[in-house]
């Protein structure tokens, strides 16, 4: 590399389609970390370079734009997608190319690349702190509605397991198109409206996931008496679906916008200062832009490109991350994570209820107990459901 060059990386985020209403957020994530890495001297003098390319939420797409981001722009470092059905296109090409691919989303677990460094969380930090949160606030009776496709299928597998675990029953199951209008939803609210479920558990994603939201609210479904409660639900979809409509829901995720903390409070300034606005600030934007710092510090260790030099070196690398230190676990390339369950109140914004006293180890495939320090706020029991403290 001559002295005249900078580090190229790929990004592979929509900013259209279904899907953009999250992975724009990313985008921005993965762009303000590499203002601040630049505006600091770039890596040993270079600058960080963003080859970016809009897959528009169209799933093949995101194989064959790693594709030409490998071969034709010479990329070997991508940060990339949401979706997992997205993220299985990608695996493939960066596996026989040797490439490596950060991952800034949740999933469903049960994978392992030696190529994928994973940033979200996995089922031992949301799903399983998340059902046992509903069982013992709401009750045992959860109702699934997901989007068609890999992540809520297998994501209502692992929650399955785990209510049955904890004496809980799944007493429906349904699945939509990710296209889906707010009209498509009517006869599974009807559904949940005569089953009474005591919760709902939620996997749709995207825009339909806006509709849904509205469609239950208009039919006089209520948060406070039965919640949906989501691991994607986050910040810009609220805002999108309005806080009447969102008073109620929760979501378990490491990261939300009201935490408050010194490392959170100068993200959001530096986000607001770029992007005019932290309104769609979410965990996936929190997982881009800690994800662009944690390969920035290797980079600036090796100095050099190479996935299997760089891998070595992210393997036990930490970050003081928005939501808290955050680190590459070495034995599987997954990420200790805070976790927290937050509910939306009625200005729209989420507030924790529930925290973990420190980062978990990630455990994508179950195999440990899932005993854990947790910490409650104090909550006031609100009108309309018996939320505990």
């Amino acid at each position: 590399m001559t002295r005249n060059e900078s580090w190229k990386i790929g990004l592979l985020f929509s900013t259209s389609g279904v899907t953009s209403i999250i992975e724009q957020s990313q985008l921005n994530g993965a762009l303000l970390a590499i203002d601040q890495i630049n505006a600091k001297g770039g890596i040993r003098g270079l600058p960080l370079e963003a080859v970016s390319y809009d897959p528009g939420s169209i799933v093949p797409r995101y194989g064959e734009l790693a594709e030409r981001l490998i071969v034709e722009d010479k990329v070997s470092v991508i940060f990339g997608c949401y979706m997992s059905s997205s993220r299985k296109e990608v695996l493939p090409v960066v596996e026989r190319r040797n490439a490596l691919f950060f991952y800034p989303t949740l999933y469903e677990g049960f994978e392992y690349s030696p190529n994928v460094i994973y940033g979200g969380a996995c089922p031992n930090q949301n799903s399983v702190p998340l059902a046992n949160y509903l069982m013992s606030a709401f009750g045992q009776r959860i109702f699934f509605v997901g989007s068609n496709y890999i992540y809520p299928h297998e994501s209502n597998r692992v929650m399955r397991n785990v209510l049955r675990q904890g004496g809980g029953e799944v007493v429906g199951e349904r699945y939509f198109d990710l296209h889906t209008c707010a009209e498509g939803f009517t006869d599974v609210i009807k559904e949940i409206m005569d089953v009474r479920p005591d919760a709902i558990f939620s996997t749709i994603v995207g825009q339909s996931c806006i509709e849904f939201y509205r469609a239950y609210h208009a039919a006089g479904g209520d948060g406070r008496v039965c919640p949906i409660a989501s691991l994607t639900t986050n910040e810009g979809e609220i805002n999108a679906i309005g806080a009447e409509a969102s008073v109620g829901h929760i979501t378990a995720a490491p990261y939300f916008r009201s935490i408050n903390s010194p490392a959170n409070r100068r993200f959001l300034k530096a986000y607001e200062q770029k992007f005019g606005s932290t309104i769609d600030v979410t965990s996936c934007c929190e997982a881009a832009y800690s994800q662009v710092h944690l390969f920035a510090a290797v980079l600036e260790e090796t100095g050099e490109m190479d996935t299997d030099c760089l891998r070595e070196a992210l393997l036990g690398e930490a970050f003081d991350a928005p939501q808290g230190q955050i680190k590459i676990d070495p034995d599987n390339n997954h990420t200790y994570l805070q976790s927290r369950i937050a509910m939306v109140n009625e200005d729209g914004e989420f507030v924790i209820d529930l925290k973990v006293r420190r980062a978990i180890k990630p455990d994508p495939y179950l195999v440990y107990p899932a005993i854990h320090d947790w910490s409650f706020r104090t909550q006031k029991v609100s009108a309309g459901g018996g939320h505990h403290a």
